[in-house]
């Protein structure tokens, strides 16, 4: 027990998604155990309610359990805790459309306009038009830094601490990107 689970330890979380792809339980464990405090503190980041914040974190791994074989990992220049960000996020996005939905909205925010926030419309920007076509074609280790930094928001040493990268490796890359993106925009 203790050699599986010293063998699980020196694993990388890209080898314990596709463990858990064949239904290795050992290994969602272990996945679990390194991913859920790192995913509930950014969740904590953009959600004040514990009960979302717990129903998010278990859709999400559920969703982990029975879509593990659909990450497709560093082949197409993913990683596997930026794979479970983005079905975290997406899930939270789904929580606060079922409590927009069932919740009454006030008479002060009827009246205002709202202005979409900066991440909806990079994220908006990123599943089609130039912007997306320019994110597309930046290299592979270009782009993960810029969707850290730019589109889940996270600080230079947290995109250091996620991508395994030095800070200064992601502040280079993270500009590097951002010319790239100009130059393509432009």
């Amino acid at each position: 027990m203790r050699a599986r689970r010293r063998a699980l330890d020196e694993l990388d979380e890209e080898r314990l998604l596709r463990l858990v792809a064949k239904g290795d339980r050992g290994a969602f464990d272990e996945l679990y155990r390194r991913t859920a405090p790192w995913l509930a503190v950014r969740l904590r980041r953009r959600c004040a309610d514990e009960q979302i914040v717990a129903e998010v974190m278990q859709e999400t791994f559920l969703a982990v359990w029975r879509a593990a074989g659909a990450f497709a990992g560093s082949a197409v220049g993913g990683s596997a805790v930026g794979w479970l960000w983005t079905i975290a996020a997406r899930r939270l996005v789904d929580a606060f459309r079922r409590r927009a939905h069932h919740a009454e909205p006030p008479a002060a925010a009827a009246q205002s306009t709202t202005v979409p926030a900066a991440e909806d419309e990079a994220l908006a920007g990123t599943v089609g038009g130039d912007v997306g076509n320019a994110l597309r074609r930046l290299a592979p280790e270009l782009r993960e830094v810029l969707q850290a930094t730019v589109l889940d928001g996270l600080s230079v040493r947290e995109t250091a601490v996620l991508l395994r990268l030095p800070e200064g490796t992601v502040k280079t890359r993270a500009r590097r990107a951002r010319i790239a993106m100009r130059e393509e925009l432009a």
